[in-house]
C-alpha cells in the first residue's frame, strides 16, 4: 500500500483546487448549454468537456501523480499514453453531457453516468500504465472496486449538477463537491498500488519522461485555457441578458378594444414644457417631472 508515498499536503490541495476550478467552468458551461439550441450549444458543450475531462478530471489525476514518488524508485512517463488518457477523459464526458443534456431524464442521467465513470475509470488507469519503472506495479482489487465505485457516483453526480444546476452560488458549491469526489476516487486507487522491485539492480532511470518535463506544458496549456473560458464568460453575460427591445406591449385587459385614446379628466403628463396635445383634440398644461399626477 501507500507507505512508500510520502507527500506532504501541497500537491494534493493544489490538485483538488484545479479539479474544483475545472468543475466550476464545466458546469458554468454546461448550465448555459441547456439554455440554448443549435450550434451555440455545441460550443457550450465543448468547452464544458474539456473543462470537466481535461482539468478537473484529467489535469487533477496528472498534478496528484507529482507526488507519488516512493524512495528509491524512479519513475518515468509515457509521454503519447499521459496524453491519450486526457483526450479519453474529455471524449467521454463530451458524449455523457451530450446525453444528459438532450435527454433530460432520469434513464439518460443513470446511462450518461456510467459512460463517463467508465471513462475516469479508463482514464486513471490508463494514466498509471503510463508509468515506467524498474519492477512491477500491483493493483490491489479491493481499492479497484472502491475506486470504480466512486468513479461512478462521481460521474452520475457531475452529471447530475451539470444538467440542473443554475446560479454561481450553487455551481460554486457543487464544483466543491465534485472536487472531493474526483480527488476521493484518484487516491482511492492509489491506495492499493505497491510496486515490487527486481531481484537484480539495475542502473539508469527508465525510458519516458520527468513528471516536471510535462509539468511545464501542462502550465502553460491550464492558463491558456483559462484565459479562453474567462473570455467566453465574459462574452457569454451579453447572452442572459433580457432583451427588452422586442418584448411585446400588452393591452389592458380591462379596457375596450373600440375605446377611445383620451386622456381622463384631471390628469396632467409631467416631463414637459409647455401645453401638450392628446388625442380627442384637447391639450393639456406641462410640468416638469416624469409621471402621471392627478391635478390639484
Amino acid at each position: 500500500m501507500l507507505d512508500h508515498l510520502p507527500q506532504d499536503w501541497l500537491i494534493p490541495a493544489i490538485a483538488f483546487v484545479v479539479s474544483a476550478i475545472g468543475s466550476f467552468l464545466g458546469l458554468s458551461f454546461a448550465a448555459r448549454a441547456r439554455r440554448v439550441t443549435g450550434p451555440v450549444r455545441w460550443q457550450w458543450l465543448a468547452l464544458a468537456s474539456v473543462s470537466l475531462g481535461g482539468m478537473a478530471m484529467w489535469s487533477m489525476h496528472f498534478i496528484a501523480m507529482m507526488g507519488f514518488s516512493p524512495p528509491g524508485i524512479a519513475i518515468r512517463y509515457d509521454a503519447a499514453l499521459t496524453m491519450a488518457s486526457g483526450v479519453i477523459a474529455i471524449v467521454v464526458i463530451a458524449v455523457a453531457l451530450t446525453m444528459t443534456v438532450a435527454g433530460r431524464t432520469a434513464s439518460w442521467l443513470l446511462f450518461g453516468g456510467l459512460v463517463a465513470g467508465t471513462g475516469i475509470i479508463a482514464m486513471h488507469y490508463t494514466g498509471m500504465y503510463s508509468m515506467n519503472v524498474h519492477g512491477d506495479i500491483h493493483h490491489e482489487p479491493l481499492y479497484i472496486a472502491l475506486a470504480c465505485a466512486v468513479a461512478l457516483v462521481a460521474a452520475t453526480l457531475s452529471l447530475w449538477f451539470a444538467s440542473r444546476l443554475r446560479g454561481h452560488a450553487a455551481i460554486g458549491a457543487a464544483s466543491v463537491v465534485m472536487a472531493v469526489a474526483v480527488t476521493t476516487m484518484h487516491y482511492t486507487g492509489m491506495m492499493g498500488v505497491h510496486i515490487t522491485q527486481p531481484q537484480f539492480s539495475r542502473f539508469g532511470a527508465p525510458d519516458g519522461a520527468t513528471a516536471s518535463d510535462l509539468l511545464l506544458p501542462l502550465i502553460v496549456g491550464l492558463f491558456i485555457f483559462l484565459l479562453i473560458c474567462s473570455l467566453f464568460l465574459l462574452l457569454g453575460v451579453e447572452d442572459e441578458r433580457p432583451s427588452y427591445a422586442t418584448r411585446p406591449v400588452h393591452a389592458d385587459p380591462s379596457r375596450p378594444e373600440d375605446a377611445p385614446d383620451t386622456l381622463p379628466d384631471g390628469y396632467t403628463p409631467r416631463h414637459s414644457t409647455g401645453p401638450q396635445s392628446v388625442p380627442g383634440g384637447r391639450s393639456v398644461p406641462g410640468g416638469a417631472h416624469d409621471v402621471w399626477t392627478r391635478r390639484r
